[in-house]
This record gives C-alpha cells, sequence and structure tokens, in this order.
C-alpha cells in the first residue's frame, strides 16, 4: 500500500511538472507563429537563419517538438495502456513517426550549427542521433512483439526528449550559482541536459526490470 502511494505521488509530481515546463516551452514556440526570424533564439542565430536550409530545420523542430513531448507524455501514464491500448498505439505512432520523419533530422542539423563551437556540436548532433536511434529500436522492437526490450527504448528516447526541459533547468540553476562566460555555460549544459537524463533512466531502467524479474 505504502509502494502505491508512493507511485503515485512520484507520478502526481513528475506530471504537474511536465505539464507547468511543457507550458513554458509552449509559450517559446508561439514566439515563431507566424514565422519570425527576429526574435529569442534567433537573436544569436543571425548568421545561421540567412540560409533556407537552416530555416527549414529551424522552424521544422521547433513547430513539431511539442507534439513529441506531449505524445510522449501521455506514454507513460499509468494504466493507459491497458484500459485503452488502441489510442496508447496510436499515440505512440505519432510520437515515433514525428520524432523520426521531423523532429529528429532537424534538430542534428540545428546541432551540426551549434552555439559554443565543436564542444557543443559535437553534443547536439549525438544527441539527435541517438534521439533516433532510440525510437527506431522502440519501433523495431515493439513490432518484433518485444514489449520489455519497446519500453526500455522508449524510456532512453523521452529521457532524451526532455532534454529541452532540463536544458534550461541547468541552464537556469549555472546562471543563477556561477559567474560564467555565456558560451562556457552553453557548452557545459549542452552536454549535462541530456547525458544527466540518460544516466538517470538506465539506473532506473537497471533497478525497475530487475526488480520485476525478482
Amino acid at each position: 500500500m505504502k509502494l502505491k502511494v508512493l507511485r503515485f505521488l512520484f507520478y502526481f509530481l513528475f506530471y504537474l511538472a511536465l505539464a507547468y515546463y511543457s507550458y513554458l516551452m509552449l509559450l517559446i514556440t508561439l514566439q515563431y507563429i507566424p514565422l519570425r526570424f527576429d526574435v529569442a533564439f534567433l537573436h544569436i542565430k543571425t548568421d545561421e537563419i540567412q540560409h533556407t536550409y537552416y530555416q527549414v530545420a529551424f522552424f521544422t523542430h521547433v513547430y513539431t517538438s511539442m507534439f513529441v513531448l506531449i505524445s510522449g507524455a501521455l506514454q507513460f501514464i499509468p494504466g493507459l495502456r491497458k484500459q485503452f491500448p488502441k489510442f496508447h498505439r496510436s499515440v505512440g505512432y505519432v510520437y515515433i513517426l514525428v520524432l523520426l520523419l521531423f523532429s529528429g533530422p532537424s534538430g542534428i542539423i540545428m546541432g551540426i550549427k551549434a552555439n559554443g563551437g565543436i564542444y557543443s556540436q559535437i553534443s547536439f548532433t549525438l544527441l539527435g542521433i541517438l534521439w533516433m536511434i532510440f525510437t527506431a529500436k522502440a519501433l523495431i522492437a515493439i513490432k518484433n512483439g518485444n514489449w520489455e526490450l519497446h519500453q526500455k527504448f522508449m524510456l532512453r528516447s523521452y529521457a532524451l526528449t526532455l532534454s529541452a526541459i532540463s536544458l534550461r533547468l541547468i541552464k537556469q540553476f549555472l546562471a543563477n550559482t556561477y559567474s560564467l562566460p555565456p558560451m562556457d555555460m552553453y557548452k557545459i549544459v549542452a552536454w549535462a541536459g541530456w547525458v544527466l537524463n540518460l544516466v538517470i533512466v538506465e539506473i532506473y531502467i537497471f533497478y525497475h526490470f530487475r526488480l520485476k524479474k525478482s
């Protein structure tokens, strides 16, 4: 009984925080609707945004990532898969296809042109590649009927999806705690924003599936 209460509290707090930060992400997205080339992040990408390929990549990533964030969150609501399997499957395909066809490739293109030099560029490009690989492996696993492997790779995939939020949280923490030059801070959050998420989810996967088998 105590374990159920703790699990309920965990999911409640997780989704409460996710809803709040998803709302903040939505506000960021709305800044670029209709097409705007002179707001927010694009103030520091004046050279890149002159190129058509970067414009396409940037706006594709911005406009589709919210669908990935929200559809991914719906996949992890306790009991949803069992009670509404068709809904779970449909939302899962939205997450996977939007990520693999739009958000992932556009994220890799943006990563190649990331601020902070080669250090940050390697990080964000690797993030995009792993994001797509984990998602593709989740799709292949469920097609092969391997539910456990599907779960593991979906957890890894969504951990990287959440890097959009964790990156900003870490950046805010560092800005309020340390006096670092902007580009030095960016190099740190470029890696910490997703590596920390992946470490946490790997620990969760190890203990969660180990406990299920014991």
